[in-house]
């Protein structure tokens, strides 16, 4: 009788189960150990963009009138959120506007948003009617003149505010005084300097020290006075009758000044 003999039993394979571990394992390593990104890192974000600065453009049509006459100014403005214009006060960022001065003026106009403020400006010249005259006599004119003391006693000068040109009520009745002394005496020609304190520009108080000479002029006119006999002229600030920085000198550089016209 043959004897079995008893089966003997593979031994198990460790091998793939052990590659499986590895695996499982270094995969969850990397897991744990992986950091969030860092947006530092990234480099830097780009900038908004900047906030546009506003625009302004301003006209007049046309630029010079006679005494009475309308002028149109028109003004456009980009980025602008508000507008306004000296002696007229806030309007549209876009607009026209029809205007009548009685003295030459320059308009100025101010836009402000977001991005900054700019400024314009434009000038309107009013031109005073001149009526033609006879020609007068030298000898005559010199008899009718009289003194230099008498004239200024009855032709005293006008003053004004700060960065103004319109009369005053004290100014009007300088005005009202000077005219009734000039129709009484037809024969006299006269000379209105304008003059300004020695604040602002040179070229911005050459054209106020205009305004107000012309501001004078209208208001001899307007009283009777024949135009031809007026001649205006601005000295802005380069002439001045006090030097001291107080405002009771600068008040005495802001007039306009009558001379005889010889």
């Amino acid at each position: 009788m043959t004897q079995l003999r008893p089966i003997q039993q593979r031994p198990f394979s460790t091998i793939p189960v052990r590659a499986a571990l590895l695996l499982v394992f270094a995969l969850a390593g990397c897991h744990k150990n992986a950091n969030p990104v860092n947006p530092s890192s990234l480099g830097p974000t780009a900038a908004p963009p900047p906030t546009p600065a506003p625009t302004a453009t301003l006209t007049a049509d046309p630029l010079a009138i006679d005494l009475g006459g309308s002028v149109v100014l028109n003004w456009r403005t980009t980025d602008a959120t508000t507008v306004s214009i000296d002696g007229i006060g806030p309007v549209n960022v876009n607009g026209t506007q029809t205007v009548s001065p009685s003295t030459s003026t320059n308009f100025h106009l101010v836009a402000k948003g977001d991005g900054g403020s700019v400024e314009a400006n434009v000038r309107v010249t009013v031109r005073i009617p001149v009526v033609p005259v006879a020609p007068t006599e030298p000898a005559a004119q010199a008899t009718d003149m009289g003194s230099e003391e008498v004239f200024h006693q009855n032709v005293p000068d006008i003053f004004f505010d700060y960065d103004s040109s319109a009369l005053r009520p004290e100014g009007e009745a300088s005005a009202a005084k000077a005219a009734s002394f000039l129709v009484a005496h037809p024969d006299i020609r006269i000379v209105i300097g304008g003059y300004c304190d020695d604040r602002g520009s040179a070229e911005y108080n050459l054209a106020l020290g205009e305004n107000r000479a012309n501001a004078a002029k209208t208001a001899l006119v307007s009283a009777g006075v024949a135009p031809a006999r007026i001649r205006v002229v601005s000295y802005g600030k380069e002439k001045q009758f006090c030097t001291e920085e107080t405002e009771a000198c600068w008040q005495q550089n802001r007039r306009a000044q009558f001379s005889l016209d010889r």
